[in-house]
């Protein structure tokens, strides 16, 4: 990998004024370094608006134009952002890295007061490739998100309305698991189980582990508990409601579907790229933005 002459593609959403200089920022220290640049078009023409396109720029619209001859990606926002990032590049295997103009941070680590030393490694290869496990959702009866049925956070089935809990009957290799009364469930991976599952009071997975987590939300019976399930399993399951319509997401995507629609979920059949740098470590990022294990008797 050389430092000049590299091919970058850039993900992104509108974003408040305030980013503004830092996005000016990261363009001309890549410009200086003649690095071509492909920019998702959406967010092009946001820049556009914001007079922050450069001649030069190229741009893309989908998964199939980011082609293996691409270094590395660069996701600018917060994690949710990342995650948009995440369902485009799908299986390129091409790197990700993230520049957080959010809020918490756990895949968007590039703090934004640090990105020309940050990416000054990143060009010249001082980062490691941590591979995170996707899951993949489907199902008998219907096409869900045509390609994009893959999520790195989390799949989730969710009531339809503000009414009555749904009953969610979920079978683990053909195995029937239990019936979940609740309002919804949570199926998460290591990546995304320190997000929506762990505000439902799912356990923390560390990243390389071979399992996901089935975490319900607000279930009737305060008995049921998360589980954790081996990646290796085929999760099946079969929603009832008195509205005969749920909800899926599948990261942030989401659809309406009807309740005689099963859906299968298994481990994705590729993993993402995600780039760390050098003392980007997890157990630390966790203590840093969980305040995790802080002992309050210390303040």
């Amino acid at each position: 990998m050389t430092l000049n002459h590299m091919k970058i593609a850039i993900y992104g959403r509108e974003f408040q004024p305030a980013v503004i200089p830092y996005v000016q920022q990261l363009f001309d220290f890549l410009a200086e370094r003649n690095a071509e640049l492909h920019i998702f078009d959406k967010f092009y023409h946001f820049l556009d608006g914001k007079g922050l396109c450069q001649s030069g720029f190229h741009t893309y619209s989908k998964h199939e134009q980011l082609t293996e001859d691409f270094d590395f990606m660069l996701s600018l926002g917060g994690d949710g952002t990342m995650l948009a990032a995440v369902s485009i590049v799908g299986n390129s295997g091409i790197p990700v890295a993230g520049i957080n103009f959010g809020r918490l941070g756990f895949l968007a680590s590039i703090n934004k007061d640090d990105i020309e030393r940050c990416l000054t490694e990143i060009m010249t290869g001082q980062y490691q490739i941590e591979k995170r496990v996707l899951l993949s959702v489907t199902s008998p009866d219907s096409p869900l998100f045509g390609a994009k049925h893959f999520a790195l956070n989390d799949i989730t089935v969710f009531k339809y309305d503000s009414s009555a809990m749904i009953t969610v009957e979920a079978y683990l290799d053909g195995q029937f698991l239990n019936s979940y009364w609740s309002d919804g469930l949570i199926v998460a991976t290591p990546t995304g189980s320190t997000a929506y599952s762990l505000s439902c009071g799912g356990p923390i997975i560390t990243p390389g582990s071979n399992n996901f987590v089935v975490t319900p939300m607000s279930p009737h019976n305060l008995n049921v508990r998360p589980v954790v399930i081996s990646g290796d399993s085929v999760l099946e399951l079969k929603i009832d409601s008195r509205s005969e319509r749920y909800l899926l997401t599948c990261d942030s995507r989401t659809k309406t579907l009807d309740t005689s629609i099963r859906l299968e979920i298994r481990r994705a059949d590729f993993e993402i790229n995600l780039i760390r740098l050098q003392g980007d470590e997890y157990f630390e990022t966790l203590r840093n933005k969980l305040l995790w294990g802080l002992d309050a008797r210390a303040y």
